[in-house]
């Protein structure tokens, strides 16, 4: 019985990061979702939590953030490696000349930063607000914030989870020359 709950609650998510992943890769989704889908749902469940009071809220830690971006900075080229093998992988970055490998590298690591800091940034300044608000208006101003903070926290997790397979579905798809 409770599984079957479950199924129903579960399923219409786990469909909904396919097509979302489908929709950007134009690729088939069931190699990519075990990682998509639990970087969403992580970001999503960690934003979801503050309701409750006192709870932390690991995506403002820039440590959790870091990590979640180099776990997309070490997919990136994996996923780019078995779906292309390591000389079509390693061609994109002297694509669409060579002249271009230092600028490729350097898109790499500033991506990973700015995939941590952006998640870091948005959830941070949330919560900051909802504490100068609580100090000033301690009762109404924070439930509205407190929604207000979880519709961004959904919105972010949708946002790392999308920007994660770009970067992916970059790595992994062959370059068209125009």
């Amino acid at each position: 019985m409770i599984d079957h709950v479950f199924c129903q609650c579960v399923s219409p998510i786990i469909d909904t990061i396919n097509q979302q992943i489908r929709e950007v890769s134009q690729q088939e989704p069931n190699q990519y979702l075990p990682f998509v889908g639990t970087l969403f749902l992580f970001i999503a469940l960690a934003n979801i939590l503050t309701i409750f009071p006192g709870y932390q809220v690991p995506t403002g830690s820039l440590s959790t953030t870091a990590a979640l971006a180099l776990s997309v900075f070490v997919a990136v080229p994996l996923f780019g490696i078995l779906n292309r093998g390591l000389l079509g992988y390693l061609r994109n970055y002297i694509q669409p000349t060579p002249l271009m490998l230092p600028f490729n590298i350097i898109s790499e690591f500033s991506r990973t930063l700015a995939l941590a800091v952006r998640l870091f940034g948005n959830i941070m300044s949330g919560s900051m607000l909802v504490a100068i608000l609580v100090s000033l208006v301690p009762l109404f101003f924070p439930i509205i914030i407190r929604l207000l903070g979880l519709l961004i926290g959904i919105i972010q997790a949708y946002i790392f989870a999308i920007l994660a397979m770009v970067y992916i579905a970059s790595a992994t798809r062959a370059y068209r020359v125009r």
